[in-house]
């Protein structure tokens, strides 16, 4: 159940159903259309797991960057700030949706009474 929770994440879908989009365009939807899962139940629900699966990781990656191979190599260094300013913008929805999907599955392993998880989708034999 986590790893295709998560490659819904990563593909932009809903994590409980994987059928609905968690974006138009760059703004992240209330909830899924196709099973009615509310994504964020409180504002800012999502903030730990993206700054701990988003932001730390590209902020070591700068100061790498930055601190390592700029002061040696400057145009290389630059390069590489620029490749990775194009990868963090471009794959910006997927991480967002990566952490959507494990503030989902915190929200399946502890759940609150309070927070009302649709049924499990029906799944059809193939």
């Amino acid at each position: 159940m986590i790893g295709t929770t998560l490659r819904r994440g990563l593909r932009k879908r809903c994590p409980h159903c994987g059928q609905g989009r968690l974006f138009t365009g760059w703004r992240q939807l209330e909830g899924c259309t196709v099973c009615g899962l509310v994504f964020a139940r409180n504002p800012g629900d999502t903030w730990a797991f993206t700054i701990m699966g988003d932001r730390l990781p590209i902020g070591a990656m700068i100061v790498v960057i930055y601190f390592g191979v700029v002061r040696s190599h400057r145009v290389l260094g630059l390069i590489l700030l620029v490749v990775l300013a194009a990868l963090v913008i471009l794959t910006a929805p997927n991480r967002w949706g990566a952490g959507i999907a494990l503030h989902y599955l915190s929200r399946v392993y502890w759940p609150d009474p309070a927070d009302s998880i649709p049924p499990p989708p029906v799944t059809r034999p193939r």
